[in-house]
């Protein structure tokens, strides 16, 4: 007797349906699990040996041999117990094995049969929609995440028991719901909700790097801010998500799916609207922030940050590892983990906001003289810093603090978060526009070979950065951030193309000099 039945297999966010087929035949009562399954897959036989006993019927009392196809792919996780074990059931004639046809199943089962809830239901259900199967059986808890894909049925059961009658067509069993996954306190640290109370007009001066944040909201831009303790680095670098518009439908599904991956995604918001925000502490480990696992691979920080703000505060404390591991996702877009069984990959598209002091004891600054390390401590600290992470950001501004007179009329006329908003959609709405049909919504995102040949600059923008080329004040990759920087000035200033100023602007963001009251209009309101 045997029986197939389907559910899905994982590798980062790309799904494949795997075949489950179980043969009961002759030989000593044992049971089998072939297949390439890992310890978390292979405990799986007492568990479903358990739920099966547990829900009206008996474990079979022969060799009972469980198959995962494909054999050469590797199997993780816990959620395919509830496709083992209606297998069993079919092999046991006791579910019609046409009704299973067409379906996948995915959930945890708990030793009294009950369906507990998993990760990844977004990405596993948008796999067997791909896959071409019709309905999909998700623990009830996960049923509001599935359903954000289209194109497919979703039944959400609480219990095999439930499964089983939907199946045969029996009365359904009055079985309690299962929590949810995130009922762990503090799961909602990579929300930007809990940053949506504060306002860029509550900083007191700093109207350059008010400026430059702006700018980078405008184009999608990486910013590094130097500055004494206290100055405002973590204020101004906390409001940017209040900056970004709502993320578009498939921006959210491809946020939803990274954060249901790694299990904090809410199960009564599961769509993911806002851009994620995410501030990991200094002493986080690589794994943490790139993503990985001994077992099973899960995302980190760079990861759940897609489409959102990646901020690293005192960004020369994190581990040379961690701050190396940021160059390939700052060009690519997405992160590759590879072990010796597998390799995942999960898309890795944020924006680094990096802030740091100016020496180890962070008292630096033009207008004090309290700070006592050397200079040789100066150099080694700003070179925590490498250079090619350096030179892959597109911002640099220098913080300083604010003399008395001028902190008490420094909050007088700020543009609030909600104003420049609305600037910041208008300049994007320009991008769309001006790369409609093209891979790219972002200025930050076009390649400078495509801005060189279809959005030059003005002829006297072009001068200016060849000039800055032949005196090697810019490589080649600096130059193409300084065409997309000039870009995103001009779709603020609403320019059909970069002027000298608009480019002026953007080689003043790439050394971190000031900026000129153009641009000081965008964040000030206008007084009679």
């Amino acid at each position: 007797m045997s029986a197939p039945t389907h559910s899905v297999t994982l590798d980062g966010l790309s799904g494949r349906p795997i075949e489950i087929e179980v043969h009961i035949g002759g030989g000593l009562p044992r049971t089998v699990l072939v297949g390439l399954a890992d310890t978390m897959v292979s405990e799986a036989r007492d568990r479903c040996r358990s739920a099966v006993a547990n829900s009206g019927t008996t474990w079979p009392d022969q060799l009972v041999t469980i198959n995962l196809a494909p054999s050469t792919l590797p199997k993780s996780g816990s959620h395919y117990d509830l496709a083992i074990a209606l297998a069993v059931f079919a092999a046991k004639s006791l579910v019609p094995a046409e009704r299973l046809a067409g379906a996948a199943f995915l959930g945890e089962l708990a030793l009294d049969g009950r369906l507990r809830a998993i990760r990844g239901v977004l990405p596993a259900t948008l796999a067997a929609a791909e896959a071409g199967f019709e309905r999909v059986y998700v623990p009830e808890v996960n049923v509001p995440e599935a359903e954000l894909v289209r194109g497919i049925t979703v039944v959400g059961v609480r219990s095999l028991r439930q499964a089983v009658a939907l199946l045969t067509g029996t009365e359904e069993p009055d079985d309690p719901p299962v929590p949810p996954l995130d009922e762990i306190p503090g799961m909602s640290w990579t929300s930007a909700e809990r940053l949506a109370h504060l306002d860029l007009a509550d900083i007191a001066g700093q109207e350059d790097a008010r400026m430059a944040l702006v700018i980078a909201a405008a184009g999608g831009h990486h910013m590094l801010m130097t500055g004494p303790p206290g100055i405002g680095k973590t204020m101004l670098a906390q409001r940017l998500p209040g900056l970004l518009p709502d993320l578009t439908h498939d921006q959210s599904l491809a946020v939803s799916a990274v954060h249901s991956v790694a299990g904090v995604l809410p199960s009564d918001a599961p769509l993911l609207t806002r851009p994620p925000f995410l501030d990991p502490h200094h002493t986080a480990s690589a794994v943490s922030i790139v993503g990985g696992g001994s077992k099973v691979i899960r995302p980190g920080a760079l990861s759940l940050a897609h489409n959102g703000v990646l901020f690293l505060d005192e960004a020369p404390e994190f581990a040379s590892n961690v701050l190396e591991a940021l160059r390939q996702p700052l060009e690519s877009g997405h992160v590759v983990v590879s072990r010796a069984a597998l390799t995942a990959a999960y898309p890795a598209r944020f924006q680094l906001i990096l802030a740091a002091n100016p020496c180890p004891c962070g008292l630096a600054s033009s207008v004090s003289d309290q700070c006592r390390c050397s200079p040789l401590s100066r150099r080694r600290y700003a070179d925590r810093l490498s250079g090619p992470i350096r030179d892959r950001i597109d911002i640099h501004r220098s913080l300083s603090a604010l003399a008395r007179p001028e902190l008490v009329t420094a909050m007088s006329g700020a543009r609030s978060t909600a104003e420049l908003a609305g600037t910041v959609v208008e300049a994007r709405e320009r991008q769309q526009r001006r790369l409609s049909g093209t891979p790219w919504t972002l200025n930050s995102a076009v390649p400078g070979v495509e801005l060189r040949k279809q959005w030059p600059v003005s002829e006297e923008g072009r001068v200016m950065v060849d000039q800055q080329l032949r005196t090697n004040k810019l490589n080649a990759r600096s130059a193409d951030r300084i065409l997309r920087l000039s870009w995103s000035v001009a779709d603020l200033h609403g320019h059909d193309v970069p002027t000298g100023d608009d480019v002026d602007t953007a080689l003043s963001l790439r050394r971190g000099t000031p900026l000129g009251s153009a641009m000081r209009d965008l964040v000030q309101v206008s007084r009679p």
